[in-house]
Protein backbone atom coordinates (compact mmCIF):
# COMPACT_ATOMS: atom_id res chain seq x y z
CA UNK A 1 0.00 0.00 0.00
CA UNK A 2 1.05 3.57 -0.59
CA UNK A 3 1.59 6.10 2.08
CA UNK A 4 -1.35 8.26 2.89
CA UNK A 5 -1.61 11.93 2.17
CA UNK A 6 -1.02 14.43 4.91
CA UNK A 7 -4.00 14.75 7.14
CA UNK A 8 -5.08 11.13 6.66
CA UNK A 9 -4.64 8.35 9.14
CA UNK A 10 -1.98 5.80 8.36
CA UNK A 11 -3.99 2.90 9.69
CA UNK A 12 -7.43 1.87 10.79
CA UNK A 13 -6.59 2.83 14.34
CA UNK A 14 -6.38 6.58 13.67
CA UNK A 15 -9.26 8.88 12.80
CA UNK A 16 -10.30 8.69 9.13
CA UNK A 17 -11.04 11.97 7.26
CA UNK A 18 -13.49 10.11 4.98
CA UNK A 19 -15.77 9.15 7.78
CA UNK A 20 -16.07 6.55 10.38
CA UNK A 21 -15.30 2.95 9.86
CA UNK A 22 -17.77 1.22 7.52
CA UNK A 23 -19.14 4.45 6.03
CA UNK A 24 -17.67 3.77 2.59
CA UNK A 25 -18.96 0.20 2.49
CA UNK A 26 -22.42 1.41 3.49
CA UNK A 27 -22.38 3.97 0.75
CA UNK A 28 -21.45 1.42 -1.89
CA UNK A 29 -24.15 -0.96 -0.75
CA UNK A 30 -26.72 1.84 -1.01
CA UNK A 31 -26.08 2.30 -4.76
CA UNK A 32 -28.74 1.00 -7.18
CA UNK A 33 -26.14 -0.21 -9.65
CA UNK A 34 -22.67 -0.41 -8.16
CA UNK A 35 -21.06 -0.82 -11.65
CA UNK A 36 -22.70 2.24 -13.28
CA UNK A 37 -23.65 4.64 -10.51
CA UNK A 38 -20.85 7.05 -9.66
CA UNK A 39 -18.89 6.74 -6.54
CA UNK A 40 -18.68 9.68 -4.25
CA UNK A 41 -16.70 12.39 -6.00
CA UNK A 42 -17.21 10.89 -9.53
CA UNK A 43 -19.12 12.43 -12.43
CA UNK A 44 -20.85 10.70 -15.32
CA UNK A 45 -21.84 13.80 -17.32
CA UNK A 46 -19.59 14.45 -20.37
CA UNK A 47 -20.31 18.15 -20.03
CA UNK A 48 -18.89 18.49 -16.56
CA UNK A 49 -16.89 21.68 -16.18
CA UNK A 50 -14.73 22.38 -13.21
CA UNK A 51 -15.26 26.12 -13.54
CA UNK A 52 -19.00 25.74 -12.67
CA UNK A 53 -18.19 24.29 -9.25
CA UNK A 54 -17.70 27.08 -6.72
CA UNK A 55 -14.51 26.97 -4.76
CA UNK A 56 -14.98 25.13 -1.50
CA UNK A 57 -13.88 26.73 1.69
CA UNK A 58 -12.25 24.61 4.30
CA UNK A 59 -14.62 23.33 6.88
CA UNK A 60 -14.28 21.33 9.96
CA UNK A 61 -13.67 17.61 9.58
CA UNK A 62 -16.97 16.74 11.20
CA UNK A 63 -18.83 18.87 8.59
CA UNK A 64 -17.14 16.95 5.79
CA UNK A 65 -18.05 13.67 7.36
CA UNK A 66 -21.69 14.69 7.76
CA UNK A 67 -21.90 15.89 4.16
CA UNK A 68 -20.45 12.64 2.88
CA UNK A 69 -22.90 10.65 4.94
CA UNK A 70 -25.87 12.64 3.68
CA UNK A 71 -24.66 12.23 0.09
CA UNK A 72 -24.37 8.50 0.41
CA UNK A 73 -27.77 8.22 2.08
CA UNK A 74 -29.55 10.29 -0.58
CA UNK A 75 -28.11 8.21 -3.43
CA UNK A 76 -26.88 10.45 -6.27
CA UNK A 77 -27.89 13.99 -5.59
CA UNK A 78 -26.01 16.98 -6.96
CA UNK A 79 -24.31 19.47 -4.67
CA UNK A 80 -26.90 22.02 -5.71
CA UNK A 81 -29.62 19.97 -4.01
CA UNK A 82 -27.46 19.29 -0.99
CA UNK A 83 -26.52 22.89 -0.34
CA UNK A 84 -29.56 24.82 -1.68
CA UNK A 85 -31.24 26.81 1.02
CA UNK A 86 -35.00 26.28 1.55
CA UNK A 87 -35.61 29.97 1.15
CA UNK A 88 -34.33 29.98 -2.44
CA UNK A 89 -37.52 28.59 -3.96
CA UNK A 90 -38.43 25.17 -5.31
CA UNK A 91 -35.60 22.71 -5.37
CA UNK A 92 -34.65 20.36 -8.16
CA UNK A 93 -35.66 16.72 -7.74
CA UNK A 94 -33.09 14.67 -6.07
CA UNK A 95 -31.05 12.25 -8.20
CA UNK A 96 -30.88 14.47 -11.36
CA UNK A 97 -27.35 15.45 -12.42
CA UNK A 98 -28.23 19.11 -13.10
CA UNK A 99 -25.08 20.30 -11.38
CA UNK A 100 -22.86 18.72 -14.06
CA UNK A 101 -24.93 19.75 -17.09
CA UNK A 102 -23.88 23.11 -18.58
CA UNK A 103 -26.28 24.33 -21.33
CA UNK A 104 -24.13 27.34 -22.15
CA UNK A 105 -21.00 25.19 -22.64
CA UNK A 106 -22.96 22.70 -24.77
CA UNK A 107 -24.26 25.53 -26.98
CA UNK A 108 -20.78 27.08 -27.33
CA UNK A 109 -19.03 23.79 -28.14
CA UNK A 110 -21.43 22.60 -30.83
CA UNK A 111 -22.86 25.75 -32.36
CA UNK A 112 -20.25 28.43 -31.66
CA UNK A 113 -20.71 31.87 -30.18
CA UNK A 114 -23.96 32.76 -31.95
CA UNK A 115 -27.53 33.48 -31.10
CA UNK A 116 -29.46 30.22 -30.72
CA UNK A 117 -32.41 29.87 -33.09
CA UNK A 118 -35.60 28.00 -32.59
CA UNK A 119 -34.12 24.88 -34.21
CA UNK A 120 -31.01 25.03 -32.04
CA UNK A 121 -32.78 25.70 -28.73
CA UNK A 122 -31.80 23.28 -25.96
CA UNK A 123 -34.30 20.50 -25.44
CA UNK A 124 -34.26 20.62 -21.64
CA UNK A 125 -33.68 24.14 -20.36
CA UNK A 126 -32.58 24.30 -16.77
CA UNK A 127 -33.83 27.15 -14.60
CA UNK A 128 -30.97 29.33 -13.54
CA UNK A 129 -30.25 29.83 -9.89
CA UNK A 130 -28.18 32.70 -8.65
CA UNK A 131 -24.84 31.15 -7.68
CA UNK A 132 -24.03 34.06 -5.40
CA UNK A 133 -26.72 33.01 -2.94
CA UNK A 134 -25.58 29.39 -2.77
CA UNK A 135 -23.41 28.38 0.10
CA UNK A 136 -20.01 26.98 -0.62
CA UNK A 137 -20.31 23.23 -1.30
CA UNK A 138 -18.46 20.87 0.90
CA UNK A 139 -15.53 19.07 -0.68
CA UNK A 140 -16.30 15.55 -1.75
CA UNK A 141 -14.11 13.13 0.16
CA UNK A 142 -12.02 10.57 -1.59
CA UNK A 143 -12.80 6.88 -1.10
CA UNK A 144 -11.18 5.36 1.91
CA UNK A 145 -7.76 3.92 1.30
CA UNK A 146 -7.25 5.83 -1.97
CA UNK A 147 -5.06 8.92 -2.22
CA UNK A 148 -6.20 10.57 -5.46
CA UNK A 149 -5.01 13.88 -6.77
CA UNK A 150 -7.35 16.89 -6.75
CA UNK A 151 -9.94 16.75 -9.53
CA UNK A 152 -8.87 20.07 -11.07
CA UNK A 153 -5.32 18.78 -11.59
CA UNK A 154 -6.60 15.61 -13.27
CA UNK A 155 -8.85 17.55 -15.64
CA UNK A 156 -6.02 19.92 -16.49
CA UNK A 157 -3.94 17.01 -17.76
CA UNK A 158 -6.67 15.76 -20.11
CA UNK A 159 -5.64 16.69 -23.69
CA UNK A 160 -7.91 18.83 -25.83
CA UNK A 161 -8.34 16.04 -28.36
CA UNK A 162 -9.15 12.61 -26.94
CA UNK A 163 -9.53 9.30 -28.65
CA UNK A 164 -13.11 10.27 -29.48
CA UNK A 165 -11.86 12.98 -31.89
CA UNK A 166 -10.92 16.64 -31.87
CA UNK A 167 -12.96 19.22 -30.06
CA UNK A 168 -15.63 20.94 -32.14
CA UNK A 169 -14.46 24.09 -33.92
CA UNK A 170 -16.08 27.34 -32.84
CA UNK A 171 -18.63 28.88 -35.19
CA UNK A 172 -21.32 27.41 -37.43
CA UNK A 173 -21.38 24.21 -39.44
CA UNK A 174 -19.51 25.75 -42.40
CA UNK A 175 -16.62 26.77 -40.15
CA UNK A 176 -16.49 23.34 -38.54
CA UNK A 177 -16.41 21.65 -41.95
CA UNK A 178 -13.58 23.87 -43.15
CA UNK A 179 -11.69 23.16 -39.95
CA UNK A 180 -12.22 19.40 -40.40
CA UNK A 181 -10.95 19.55 -43.99
CA UNK A 182 -7.89 21.52 -43.00
CA UNK A 183 -6.76 19.05 -40.33
CA UNK A 184 -5.56 16.46 -42.86
CA UNK A 185 -3.63 18.87 -45.02
CA UNK A 186 0.08 19.14 -44.86
CA UNK A 187 1.20 22.42 -43.45
CA UNK A 188 3.78 24.35 -45.47
CA UNK A 189 7.24 24.52 -44.11
CA UNK A 190 10.51 22.72 -44.10
CA UNK A 191 10.57 18.96 -43.95
CA UNK A 192 12.04 17.19 -40.93
CA UNK A 193 15.07 16.25 -43.02
CA UNK A 194 15.61 19.86 -43.99
CA UNK A 195 15.16 21.01 -40.42
CA UNK A 196 17.59 18.38 -39.23
CA UNK A 197 20.18 19.22 -41.93
CA UNK A 198 23.11 21.03 -40.35
CA UNK A 199 24.07 24.45 -41.64
CA UNK A 200 27.01 24.54 -44.05
CA UNK A 201 30.24 25.50 -42.44
CA UNK A 202 31.69 28.80 -43.68
CA UNK A 203 34.48 28.42 -46.23
CA UNK A 204 37.92 29.73 -45.68
CA UNK A 205 39.42 32.40 -47.90
CA UNK A 206 41.46 29.85 -49.87
CA UNK A 207 38.43 27.65 -50.44
CA UNK A 208 36.40 30.65 -51.56
CA UNK A 209 39.06 31.55 -54.12
CA UNK A 210 39.14 27.98 -55.44
CA UNK A 211 35.36 27.94 -55.77
CA UNK A 212 35.44 31.27 -57.63
CA UNK A 213 38.09 29.95 -60.04
CA UNK A 214 36.11 26.77 -60.62
CA UNK A 215 32.99 28.81 -61.42
CA UNK A 216 34.79 30.75 -64.15
CA UNK A 217 34.69 29.49 -67.76
CA UNK A 218 37.74 27.76 -69.11
CA UNK A 219 39.70 29.22 -72.08
CA UNK A 220 38.29 26.50 -74.34
CA UNK A 221 34.74 27.49 -73.51
CA UNK A 222 35.51 31.15 -74.10
CA UNK A 223 37.18 30.34 -77.44
CA UNK A 224 34.26 28.20 -78.57
CA UNK A 225 31.85 30.99 -77.73
CA UNK A 226 33.95 33.48 -79.69
CA UNK A 227 34.06 31.18 -82.71
CA UNK A 228 30.32 30.64 -82.48
CA UNK A 229 29.68 34.38 -82.35
CA UNK A 230 31.94 34.89 -85.38
CA UNK A 231 30.04 32.23 -87.35
CA UNK A 232 26.71 33.75 -86.37
CA UNK A 233 27.91 37.18 -87.48
CA UNK A 234 29.14 35.76 -90.78
CA UNK A 235 25.82 34.00 -91.30
CA UNK A 236 23.93 37.23 -90.71
CA UNK A 237 26.23 39.09 -93.11
CA UNK A 238 25.78 36.41 -95.77
CA UNK A 239 22.03 36.61 -95.40
CA UNK A 240 22.14 40.37 -95.78
CA UNK A 241 24.38 40.08 -98.83
CA UNK A 242 22.08 37.57 -100.50
CA UNK A 243 19.10 39.82 -99.78
CA UNK A 244 20.97 42.75 -101.29
CA UNK A 245 21.99 40.83 -104.40
CA UNK A 246 18.69 39.14 -105.16
CA UNK A 247 16.28 41.88 -104.19
CA UNK A 248 17.75 45.29 -103.56
CA UNK A 249 19.95 45.41 -106.71
CA UNK A 250 16.90 44.77 -108.86
CA UNK A 251 14.99 47.53 -107.12
CA UNK A 252 17.79 50.04 -107.63
CA UNK A 253 18.48 48.97 -111.23
CA UNK A 254 14.82 49.24 -112.19
CA UNK A 255 14.70 52.75 -110.74
CA UNK A 256 17.81 53.85 -112.66
CA UNK A 257 16.76 52.19 -115.91
CA UNK A 258 13.30 53.71 -115.67
CA UNK A 259 14.73 57.20 -115.21
CA UNK A 260 17.05 56.69 -118.19
CA UNK A 261 14.19 55.53 -120.40
CA UNK A 262 12.15 58.59 -119.49
CA UNK A 263 15.12 60.85 -120.23
CA UNK A 264 15.62 59.32 -123.67
CA UNK A 265 11.94 59.64 -124.55
CA UNK A 266 11.89 63.26 -123.37
CA UNK A 267 14.84 64.09 -125.64
CA UNK A 268 13.09 62.48 -128.58
CA UNK A 269 9.93 64.38 -127.85
CA UNK A 270 11.84 67.71 -127.67
CA UNK A 271 13.48 67.06 -131.07
CA UNK A 272 17.06 67.25 -129.77
CA UNK A 273 19.44 65.98 -132.47
CA UNK A 274 22.48 63.90 -131.47
CA UNK A 275 25.34 62.59 -133.58
CA UNK A 276 25.44 58.90 -134.42
CA UNK A 277 28.38 58.35 -132.03
CA UNK A 278 27.50 58.18 -128.33
CA UNK A 279 29.67 58.46 -125.24
CA UNK A 280 30.22 55.37 -123.06
CA UNK A 281 27.31 54.91 -120.72
CA UNK A 282 25.02 57.20 -122.70
CA UNK A 283 21.62 55.81 -123.57
CA UNK A 284 20.51 56.11 -127.19
CA UNK A 285 17.80 53.44 -127.80
CA UNK A 286 15.10 51.32 -126.11
CA UNK A 287 14.63 47.55 -126.50
CA UNK A 288 11.19 45.91 -126.34
CA UNK A 289 10.71 42.15 -125.93
CA UNK A 290 6.89 41.77 -125.81
CA UNK A 291 6.90 38.06 -124.93
CA UNK A 292 9.04 38.67 -121.81
CA UNK A 293 7.49 42.06 -120.99
CA UNK A 294 10.91 43.71 -121.13
CA UNK A 295 11.42 47.44 -121.76
CA UNK A 296 15.02 48.50 -121.11
CA UNK A 297 17.27 51.32 -122.31
CA UNK A 298 20.28 50.59 -124.48
CA UNK A 299 23.52 52.43 -123.64
CA UNK A 300 26.89 52.61 -125.33
CA UNK A 301 29.49 50.15 -124.05
CA UNK A 302 29.36 47.03 -121.86
CA UNK A 303 30.96 48.50 -118.76
CA UNK A 304 29.68 46.64 -115.73
CA UNK A 305 29.41 49.52 -113.31
CA UNK A 306 28.33 52.28 -115.70
CA UNK A 307 25.93 50.27 -117.84
CA UNK A 308 25.10 46.67 -116.92
CA UNK A 309 24.78 47.11 -113.13
CA UNK A 310 22.47 50.05 -113.71
CA UNK A 311 19.86 47.80 -115.31
CA UNK A 312 20.63 48.88 -118.88
CA UNK A 313 21.55 46.84 -121.95
CA UNK A 314 25.11 47.50 -123.27
CA UNK A 315 26.09 47.79 -126.95
CA UNK A 316 29.37 46.28 -128.14
CA UNK A 317 30.75 49.49 -129.68
CA UNK A 318 34.36 49.80 -128.56
CA UNK A 319 37.66 48.40 -129.83
CA UNK A 320 37.77 44.95 -131.34
CA UNK A 321 34.27 44.23 -130.05
CA UNK A 322 32.67 47.07 -131.96
CA UNK A 323 29.54 46.02 -133.84
CA UNK A 324 27.07 47.70 -136.19
CA UNK A 325 24.17 49.99 -135.26
CA UNK A 326 20.53 49.17 -136.09
CA UNK A 327 20.47 51.93 -138.71
CA UNK A 328 23.39 50.40 -140.62
CA UNK A 329 22.39 48.76 -143.91
CA UNK A 330 24.50 45.71 -143.06
CA UNK A 331 26.06 44.25 -139.94
CA UNK A 332 25.37 42.55 -136.57
CA UNK A 333 23.88 44.73 -133.80
CA UNK A 334 25.21 42.93 -130.68
CA UNK A 335 24.27 43.74 -127.08
CA UNK A 336 24.78 42.29 -123.57
CA UNK A 337 22.72 42.28 -120.37
CA UNK A 338 22.48 40.69 -116.92
CA UNK A 339 20.54 37.47 -116.54
CA UNK A 340 20.34 37.68 -112.74
CA UNK A 341 20.34 40.65 -110.35
CA UNK A 342 20.75 44.33 -111.28
CA UNK A 343 17.52 44.50 -113.20
CA UNK A 344 18.14 41.15 -115.02
CA UNK A 345 16.66 42.23 -118.42
CA UNK A 346 17.90 39.04 -120.16
CA UNK A 347 16.90 36.50 -117.48
CA UNK A 348 14.35 34.62 -119.60
CA UNK A 349 15.72 35.04 -123.12
CA UNK A 350 16.26 31.29 -123.23
CA UNK A 351 12.43 30.96 -123.44
CA UNK A 352 12.25 32.81 -126.79
CA UNK A 353 11.18 30.75 -129.75
CA UNK A 354 11.92 31.29 -133.46
CA UNK A 355 9.68 34.03 -134.85
CA UNK A 356 9.22 35.91 -131.51
CA UNK A 357 9.60 39.68 -132.19
CA UNK A 358 12.31 41.87 -130.66
CA UNK A 359 11.94 45.63 -131.34
CA UNK A 360 14.71 48.24 -131.06
CA UNK A 361 13.33 51.79 -130.79
CA UNK A 362 15.56 54.73 -131.75
CA UNK A 363 15.04 58.47 -132.21
CA UNK A 364 14.15 58.00 -135.90
CA UNK A 365 12.62 54.53 -136.37
CA UNK A 366 11.47 51.17 -135.01
CA UNK A 367 13.58 48.15 -136.00
CA UNK A 368 11.84 44.77 -135.69
CA UNK A 369 13.81 41.52 -135.45
CA UNK A 370 12.54 37.94 -135.29
CA UNK A 371 14.28 35.36 -133.11
CA UNK A 372 16.14 32.95 -135.44
CA UNK A 373 18.40 30.75 -133.32
CA UNK A 374 19.94 30.09 -129.88
CA UNK A 375 23.26 28.82 -128.56
CA UNK A 376 22.63 27.50 -125.04
CA UNK A 377 26.26 27.61 -123.90
CA UNK A 378 29.60 28.85 -125.11
CA UNK A 379 32.88 30.19 -123.73
CA UNK A 380 33.07 33.85 -122.70
CA UNK A 381 36.10 34.22 -125.02
CA UNK A 382 34.13 33.15 -128.11
CA UNK A 383 33.76 36.49 -129.87
CA UNK A 384 32.83 34.91 -133.17
CA UNK A 385 29.20 34.96 -132.13
CA UNK A 386 29.14 38.76 -132.58
CA UNK A 387 30.87 38.90 -135.97
CA UNK A 388 29.02 40.49 -138.94
CA UNK A 389 28.01 36.96 -139.98
CA UNK A 390 27.83 35.26 -136.55
CA UNK A 391 29.34 31.79 -136.34
CA UNK A 392 26.85 29.11 -135.28
CA UNK A 393 23.77 31.22 -136.05
CA UNK A 394 23.00 29.55 -139.37
CA UNK A 395 23.41 32.76 -141.31
CA UNK A 396 25.56 32.32 -144.40
CA UNK A 397 25.61 35.74 -146.01
CA UNK A 398 25.78 39.34 -144.82
CA UNK A 399 22.60 40.91 -143.52
CA UNK A 400 21.09 42.97 -140.69
CA UNK A 401 21.33 40.78 -137.65
CA UNK A 402 20.78 41.03 -133.85
CA UNK A 403 22.79 39.19 -131.17
CA UNK A 404 21.80 38.98 -127.46
CA UNK A 405 24.46 37.71 -124.99
CA UNK A 406 24.16 36.93 -121.27
CA UNK A 407 25.69 34.73 -118.56
CA UNK A 408 24.73 31.11 -117.93
CA UNK A 409 23.92 29.09 -115.80
CA UNK A 410 21.87 31.41 -113.68
CA UNK A 411 23.65 33.21 -110.83
CA UNK A 412 27.02 32.40 -112.41
CA UNK A 413 29.25 33.80 -115.15
CA UNK A 414 30.95 30.61 -116.25
CA UNK A 415 29.49 30.49 -119.78
CA UNK A 416 27.53 32.62 -122.20
CA UNK A 417 24.03 32.16 -123.63
CA UNK A 418 23.54 33.49 -127.19
CA UNK A 419 20.27 34.38 -128.98
CA UNK A 420 20.24 35.56 -132.62
CA UNK A 421 17.66 37.51 -134.55
CA UNK A 422 17.16 38.79 -138.11
CA UNK A 423 15.67 42.16 -139.04
CA UNK A 424 12.28 41.84 -140.73
CA UNK A 425 10.91 45.42 -140.54
CA UNK A 426 12.15 49.02 -140.34
CA UNK A 427 9.43 51.56 -139.54
CA UNK A 428 9.93 55.32 -139.17
CA UNK A 429 8.54 56.86 -136.03
CA UNK A 430 6.30 59.10 -138.08
CA UNK A 431 4.36 56.02 -139.21
CA UNK A 432 3.62 54.93 -135.67
CA UNK A 433 4.47 51.84 -133.69
CA UNK A 434 4.94 48.45 -135.38
CA UNK A 435 2.37 45.70 -135.05
CA UNK A 436 4.55 43.84 -132.50
CA UNK A 437 4.12 46.75 -130.01
CA UNK A 438 0.52 47.58 -130.85
CA UNK A 439 -0.83 44.08 -130.44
Amino acid sequence: MTAGRPGHAAGPEGPDAHGTDGAFVAAVEGLADPLNDPLPGGHTSPWFRSDTVPAAEPEAPHAVQSAAQSSYEAGYAGPRELHQAPSQGPQQPQGTPNEWYDPAGYQRDWYGPQEPSARMAPADPVPSVAPAEEPAPAPVPDPPGLHAEPRTEVLARIPAETELGPAPAPGGRAERRRAAKGRGRRRPGASPQQKAAPAAAPMSRVEARRAARAAKDSPAVIASRAVGEVFISLGVLMLLFVTYQLWWTNVRADQIAGKETNRIQDEWANGDRRPGVFAPGEGFAIMHIPKLDVVAPIAEGIDKEKVLDRGMIGHYGEGKLKTAMPSDKQGNFSVAGHRNTHGEPFRYINKLNPGDPIVVETRDAYYTYEMAGILPQTSPSNISVIEPIPVGSGFTKPGRYLTLTTCTPEFTSTYRLIVWGKMVDERPRSEGKPDALVG
